[in-house]
């Protein structure tokens, strides 16, 4: 990165359906090529640094995982001049060790998602980004210090399997992916894919809902909301401090993730 970052986008999952106390600023109805966001873009300040707030699930969590306009999402922050993305997603555990009610910053991902195009480049110039480390590990860092002060830190690592959703797993694909990932939910892929195309620093901190069928007891969504509700109120102070600290002037390479790319 060559400056600071001066506009922080931000993608609520469920549980963040808003950010700004006082209400947005402004609301930006942006269009795109790929047609329009989930929802109008609130813009506001959070720790004097300028915010841009999407809703990823629409006003009321009325779009399903799979049916997300994921690149409209990622292109409308970008034309407002984000200059690094942070999501919010709820998952469900896949070890005994993270718990629902805990906080994780995932460093790989598994796409097991069927239907969902997952890049700006679908004709012309032909592009094959790089995702052998998919998240930024400047803004995870600036995160994992977020929640330390916030005192909900964060379990630093682990592999988040996506899945096509809207349904939950059957008990044998939660074992199979117990063999492989850490965290099972349904948003991840393509926001990460869009946003290294952008070249845009990218970072999610999962929310841990539940355990998933591995542990023998379906998942319950009422459950899922209870936690959910729970654990707004510590993202909201988390990202409280976050925010302030990812506006800072950083040398990973996100920026140039283009640059090497093109065949």
């Amino acid at each position: 990165m060559t400056g600071p970052r001066r506009t922080i986008g931000l993608i609520g999952g469920s549980g963040i359906v808003r950010l700004f106390k006082d209400g947005p600023s402004k609301t930006h109805r942006v269009s795109t090529p790929w047609g329009a966001p989930s929802s109008p873009v609130e813009e506001g300040l959070v720790g004097g640094v300028r915010t841009l707030f999407l809703a990823r699930h629409g006003p009321g969590h009325a779009i399903p995982p799979h049916r997300i306009n994921y690149r409209a999402n990622i292109d409308a922050l970008c034309s407002l001049g984000a200059d690094a993305i942070i999501t919010v997603s709820s998952v469900g555990s896949l070890r005994d060790e993270i718990s629902p009610g805990s906080f994780v910053l995932p460093d790989q991902f598994l796409d097991f998602t069927k239907s969902r195009p997952t890049t700006f480049f679908d004709g012309g110039k032909v592009y094959h980004v790089s995702l052998a480390d998919p998240f930024c590990p400047d803004l995870t860092a600036h995160a994992t210090l977020a929640g330390d002060d916030a005192g909900f830190p964060f379990r630093v690592g682990g592999t988040y399997v996506c899945v096509e959703g809207p349904r939950f797993s059957t008990r044998a694909e939660s074992r199979f992916y117990r063999e492989y990932a850490d965290l099972i939910g349904m948003t991840l892929v393509p926001e990460v894919t869009l946003a290294r195309e952008r070249g845009k620093c990218y970072v999610t901190l999962a929310m841990v809902t539940d355990y998933d069928v591995w542990a023998e007891r379906p998942v319950d969504a009422k459950e899922i909301t209870e936690v959910v509700r729970t654990n707004a109120g510590r993202m909201h102070r988390i990202l409280e401090s976050l925010i302030p600290r990812a506006a800072t002037e950083s040398r990973c390479l996100c920026p140039s993730a283009l640059e090497s790319a093109e065949i």
